[in-house]
């Protein structure tokens, strides 16, 4: 097989030089010219010393080296050979007269490829140079290939670590914003922490110590509207906005360290070398200013606020999450308290989100197990001073608490959905005790029972359904049964309520208006809205004394419901002037605990057969103080 085949890289035998060291003149001459037949470029050295320089300076593929020679033997030039890293890779086969065993052992423990014992044969020395040639040129082949995948290899690395730095990079930043995203924010504010705790480690010279942190995390009021409004590229283009101007603020302040977008409508600043809580503030009020300002998208100018809450960044805070908890509980307590503010964490603040995640667990089992109890405040005829229906209040028998007032869980229930299954359940009781009452002959055939409904359960798709499958249940006359709505629940979504107010009047189940004139009610839409009653709210009963003066906006509301044929229940009569009052503008109906507080069913049931024209009752048994607020379902 042609050399040329096996070695494609260098098949060209010019390309292969030999390098000839030999005393003898004679066995030089014979050697180049069957070296230079065979195409082999030959280099001649007489002696050891030229034998090395040339192999320095001409890098031969392979040398013929002769053992006896004078001043320095073959074997001295194959160790400086071999000690010289330029040439300790060149294959050596030596030439020597010398046969016996120890002379060849001796040459390959100094680093011979091979061994010719003179006098040579041509053919011998030829094949033993062309097998040297191979085997080097397949080396060098085999480094080139080497280099080239190490190459490659690099290439690949430096592509991967390029393609590492991009992924990074994307995991790393808000795709919309380009601002860091939350897990940048977490890596950087972990780094700032562990600054920070090893700064209370060192003596107070160190550049680290005193050093302070804080987080803003800032939450954008009534995005959600935007959205839904003016479509979701309107509302990206709003964060981008929101995005430049926090951007601007950190160019401005050398204390806004870093910036994130933590998701929707939530960004978080981090804050570095602060000296003081003031600075804080400072920034935050120049943010709430910065996020009021219009912004100018779709055509016209949108405005926006921000609540914000802050976390100073105490030492003892072990994990980054829980600063940002902490802070992400300010922001929401912020909110709660009204739009465009910031409020510094508390740790009463993180007890209270505990006392609320343990409410939703205890409401959730309270759900299965059916520990919430109805209570019936009498509604009294205030002319006749008899009872004509009862209102249902909800009670939770807490199974460790005992009762818990309905205004510590009522909120909660419409804030976090469980007010729809839990105004299931009050529909049904107060249903099966009306059907009770019916059965047992209690209760005559004017006699109602009010119960609240939510704006939540009124904007379920199948109301109706539901309130009509619990009367068909249970078997009641769907005239006792009377729905009271807030003014809210009633005014927001007005088309779609009205289409359900209007299916449960055709039902012949009554309505009622509760809390009316607290400041939602439009009465330009009053008049359209299919209800029977209007509620007079407590609040309006309350201040009523024997100076006329004090009735406020109550005539107003008799007149409105009189006008529109309309029954008045006024709740919230503690005292005999009150419904004297009440009296004499001619209220119709009223509640409160001057008659009586609310009571248990059968306690309730029983009232229907102990008269309330008793003045004396009223002053000694029957009114008992104020401070039972109403809050149901």
């Amino acid at each position: 097989m042609p050399d040329s085949f096996l070695f494609p890289l260098s098949s060209d035998p010019s390309t292969v030089s030999v390098l000839v060291v030999d005393d003898t003149s004679t066995n030089r001459f014979i050697l180049a010219k069957l070296l230079s037949r065979e195409g082999y470029d030959v280099y001649q050295a007489e002696d050891g010393y030229s034998a090395l320089s040339i192999a320095e300076t001409q890098q031969p593929t392979l040398i013929l080296l002769d053992i006896m020679m004078p001043e320095m033997d073959g074997y001295e030039v194959c160790k400086q050979l071999r000690d010289n890293a330029k040439t300790a890779d060149i294959p050596i086969i030596f030439l020597s007269s010398l046969d016996a065993p120890f002379d060849k052992v001796q040459a390959f423990h100094r680093g011979a490829a091979d061994y010719v014992t003179k006098p040579f044969q041509a053919e011998e020395v030829l094949a033993r140079v062309r097998h040297q040639v191979r085997l080097q040129l397949a080396q060098q082949q085999q480094q080139r290939l080497r280099a080239e995948l190490e190459n490659r290899v690099q290439e690949r690395t430096q592509l991967l670590e390029l393609a590492h730095d991009q992924l990074l990079e994307i995991a790393l930043t808000d795709r919309l914003t380009r601002l860091p995203n939350r897990l940048s924010f977490v890596k950087r504010l972990s780094k700032v922490m562990a600054q920070v705790r090893l700064s209370t480690a060192v003596p107070a010279t160190s550049e680290l110590a005193g050093d302070h942190f804080a987080v803003l995390f800032l939450d954008c009021d009534r995005f959600k509207r935007i959205n839904d409004s003016l479509g979701h590229r309107v509302g990206d283009q709003l964060l981008k906005g929101v995005a430049r101007r926090l951007t601007q603020i950190q160019h401005e302040c050398m204390a806004v360290d870093t910036i994130a977008r933590f998701g929707g409508d939530e960004f978080a600043l981090l804050l570095v070398n602060v000296p003081d809580r003031e600075t804080v503030v400072a920034v935050a009020e120049d943010v709430i200013s910065a996020v009021a300002m219009p912004f100018a998208l779709a055509g016209r100018e949108i405005c926006i606020n921000a609540s914000i809450g802050l976390v100073w960044g105490e030492p003892t805070y072990v994990a980054a999450e829980h600063l940002l908890r902490d802070a992400d509980v300010a922001m929401y307590r912020a909110k709660d308290c009204d739009r465009n503010q910031y409020l510094w964490f508390e740790s009463a603040m993180h007890n209270r989100e505990l006392d609320l995640l343990q409410l939703e667990t205890d409401m959730r089992a309270a759900l299965e197990r059916k520990e919430f109890e109805l209570y019936y405040q009498p509604i009294v005829d205030l002319t006749t001073i008899k009872i004509v229906g009862f209102e249902a209040l909800l009670r939770w028998q807490h199974p460790t608490r005992g009762l818990v007032p309905p205004d510590e869980f009522i909120g909660f229930a419409e804030e976090t959905g469980f007010i729809v299954p839990l105004g299931d359940q009050v529909l049904s009781m107060a249903c099966a005790d009306i059907a009770r009452w019916e059965r047992e002959g209690l209760i005559g055939p004017g006699v109602t029972v009010s119960v609240n409904m939510a704006a939540q359960q009124l904007l379920q798709p199948n109301i109706v359904e539901r309130v009509e499958q619990v009367i068909e249940s249970t078997g009641i006359a769907s005239h006792r049964l009377r729905i009271e709505l807030t003014e809210r629940s009633i005014i927001t979504n007005q088309s779609v309520v009205d289409e359900v107010l209007r299916a449960l009047r055709d039902r012949n189940i009554q309505l009622s208006i509760d809390d009316f004139g607290t400041g939602y009610s439009s009465l330009s839409c009053l008049h359209t809205l299919p209800v029977n009653c209007l509620k007079v709210d407590r609040s309006f009963v309350q201040p009523i004394t024997s100076n006329p003066e004090s009735l406020g906006i109550v005539p107003l509301i008799l007149n409105i419901a009189k006008t529109m044929n309309m029954q008045v229940i006024a709740e919230g009569i503690e005292n005999i002037t009150q419904l004297r009052a009440l009296q004499k503008l001619g209220c119709e109906y009223g509640q409160g605990y001057l008659f009586q507080k609310a009571v248990p069913a059968e306690r309730a049931i029983a009232l229907l057969s102990r008269p309330l024209d008793s003045w004396n009752d009223w002053q000694h048994g029957w009114g008992e103080s104020p401070g039972n607020h109403k809050a149901s379902a």
